[in-house]
């Protein structure tokens, strides 16, 4: 596939990311400051909310084997975008129901969106080399639209809360354009690949792939790694407000952060080309350990030093978004069942989200943290800066170990 299609391809990747961020990062606090929920009600609403949708993601993976992929992914649209316009545009009263329907509705939607999407891209790719040019063209444009979504609060409105407001309403138009230009242009000539047996039940189906042993190591790195991401991310804008007390560069420092992670794409692409996938992954951990190392010590206006932090472990970012993604579409590829592969994939993400969520947020108010008070900071710094980099070095040791088993070329 020329680079024309790939970039097509890629595109879609922008919306559905630009929605992400404030599913995970923005709707925490924004809950709280608007609707004024306490931390305890809301990590139980989230915890809940995203453990239905993990799920769900292995059914829809399963379903994504059996019906045409760009088709599922066109019907799912439209759930997402009525989500979360809905979700940032909570009422008066009853927000708690409002927030687990709304978050009901876009994550049905926004899953089954992205396991067909990345199912799609599985089949587009015909070689282990075209695959992860596909996954970083997703991923490189999934990083514009966080920064888009990063960045944009702040321009729309001075004030938080109706920044993140008329947020909801920049993704109508983002979304219609790069759909039309996916289906336009990277579907055209495409033919749905479905499983090796597209008889096989949900069950079996699932049992399959979690046969292989080698996709099993993969999924153990891809837990523990993503458990040290799901931490920061939940607590990102607690830590910058409280601890750095620089509640206004919060905006600035994500845009930094994924800027750097979009910047990098290329590089490590040519990197993993010349020395492997696996062994460009472990060279992106060993990155993000030194830079995050420094961030349990800052205090109080410390931004310069919290800036290069963020500009380090975003570098990182692009290799964590890609590699273990293209490794995955290839074990999809060569079961057969690639929806389903993906389906347990983001199940598994998502769920250190989830937790990561459900039970920091509860934990950090029973252990006095008090958003905006000064209250509880060392467990904020704890739980922020120091727990993730446990998981990110318990993620390398596991890799490192398994090294040539996921070295896969096809």
């Amino acid at each position: 596939m020329r680079t024309p299609g790939v970039l097509a391809y890629g595109l879609l990747g922008l919306p559905l990311a630009f929605a992400a961020l404030p599913l995970y990062v923005h709707v925490p606090r924004y809950y709280v400051e608007v609707a004024g929920m306490e931390l305890a009600l809301l990590g139980t609403i989230l915890l809940g909310a995203r453990l239905l949708d993990a799920g769900i993601d292995p059914w829809l993976g399963w379903l994504a084997d059996r019906v045409p992929r760009p088709a599922m992914v066109a019907v799912a649209l439209l759930p997402f975008l009525i989500g979360f316009v809905a979700l940032l545009n909570p009422p008066a009263e009853h927000a708690a129901g409002w927030l687990l329907g709304s978050l009901a509705l876009t994550y049905l939607g926004f899953s089954g969106a992205t396991v067909a999407y990345q199912a799609w891209g599985a089949d587009v790719g015909q070689s282990s080399a075209l695959r992860t040019r596909l996954t970083a063209a997703r991923e490189g444009f999934g990083l514009v639209g966080v920064v888009l979504a990063a960045a944009l609060p702040s321009m729309l409105a001075p004030e938080f809360d109706a920044g993140i407001a008329r947020l909801s309403w920049v993704l109508p138009p983002l979304l219609l354009i790069a759909a039309l230009t996916t289906f336009a242009t990277a579907g055209a000539g495409q033919v749905h690949t479905t499983a090796l047996d597209a008889r096989r039940a949900l069950w079996p189906s699932l049992r399959h792939v979690l046969a292989d042993p080698v996709f099993r190591r993969l999924l153990a790195v891809f837990v523990a790694n993503g458990i040290a991401a799901a931490l920061p991310a939940t607590l990102f804008l607690f830590f910058v407000a409280d601890v750095l007390q620089r509640e206004s560069a919060s905006g600035p420092l994500l845009a930094l952060y994924f800027v750097a992670g979009a910047a990098s794409l290329p590089g490590w692409v040519r990197l993993a080309a010349r020395i492997g996938r696996v062994r460009t992954w472990l060279a992106s951990m060993g990155l993000a350990i030194v830079a995050f190392g420094g961030a349990g010590l800052l205090g109080a206006g410390d931004l310069a030093a919290f800036t290069l932090i963020c500009l380090l472990s975003g570098l990182a970012l692009g290799a964590d978004l890609t590699l273990p993604a293209a490794i995955a579409a290839d074990l999809g590829k060569r079961q057969g069942q690639a929806g389903a592969c993906f389906g347990v994939w983001n199940f598994v993400a998502k769920l250190n989200l989830a937790l990561a969520a459900g039970l920091a947020l509860p934990l950090l108010g029973v252990l006095g943290y008090v958003p905006g008070s000064g209250a509880g900071l060392p467990a904020l710094t704890f739980a922020y800066a120091l727990l993730p980099l446990a998981f990110k070095a318990f993620a390398s040791w596991l890799l490192w170990q398994w090294r040539d088993d996921l070295e896969i070329r096809s």
